[in-house]
């Protein structure tokens, strides 16, 4: 399992909190949050948050992993349920920054998430983070830096093979498969409650992509042509 490091929220610095109901589009069968649901939340908290600060720029800032788990003595949220959601910076790098967010619910900490997020300019090229972000982040993250480093990714040698077909509506804006649409992949295999989850974003599944899952308990690869484009790691 990949080794994520979860920083606590400081009392310093910027955060930023917003209210979401568990919808039902976002519900599985058993009434829980999908872990795609919680994905959609994560971006849009985020978004909010970017919207929020006034900043402008060309940039765009893609995921490149995602990392979540069940907060010691928290649950996965449930259907209807009232989500709190705070996000904060907890670091950067040269070229990326992480994202730490915390998912509660009448007073209680339920799902910690940390996202490391890389801007990319309008030609998709990965850019260094602009001075001005740091100017409203900064205090938050109290000079902590953070690796970019991803690892190459291994697929197991008996892992299964499952076809993955895309549809239009898990494209984004930029003409890739939504981060969040890569999570209802994890969970045509994650079919019960995990403890944690992590998903690595190695390349681009783009439209017209023929997509397979290969899975192996524990772990499962995206593959185009046979090139692993995204990674997930889990436990239950």
């Amino acid at each position: 399992m990949i080794v994520i490091e979860f920083v606590e929220l400081s009392d310093r610095g910027r955060r930023y909190s917003g209210e979401f109901r568990v919808r039902l589009g976002d519900a599985d069968a058993s009434g829980i949050i999908r872990l795609d649901g919680v994905a959609r939340v994560l971006q849009d908290v985020a978004t909010d948050d970017w919207e929020d600060t006034g900043l402008e720029s060309t940039d765009t800032w893609v995921v490149r992993r995602t990392s979540i788990r069940v907060a010691r003595g928290g649950r996965w949220p449930q259907y209807k349920e009232v989500m709190t959601v705070t996000t904060w910076c907890g670091g950067t790098g040269a070229a990326w920054a992480e994202r730490r967010t915390n998912i509660s619910a009448h007073g209680e900490l339920l799902v910690e998430a940390v996202a490391l997020w890389v801007p990319v300019d309008p030609s998709g090229h990965p850019v260094r983070i602009k001075p001005a972000f740091f100017d409203v982040y900064d205090e938050s993250m109290q000079g902590r830096k953070v690796s970019g480093r991803i690892a190459a990714p291994v697929v197991a040698g008996d892992a299964q093979l499952l076809a993955w077909p895309l549809r239009r509506a898990d494209l984004d804006i930029v003409g890739h498969v939504n981060n969040a649409a890569v999570w209802q992949a994890v969970t045509e295999i994650v079919t019960t409650p995990v403890t944690r989850v992590s998903v690595v974003h190695h390349g681009a599944v783009e439209s017209g992509h023929d997509v397979q899952i290969a899975h192996a308990p524990g772990s499962l690869w995206l593959l185009v042509d046979g090139e692993v484009r995204v990674s997930a790691e889990y436990a239950v």
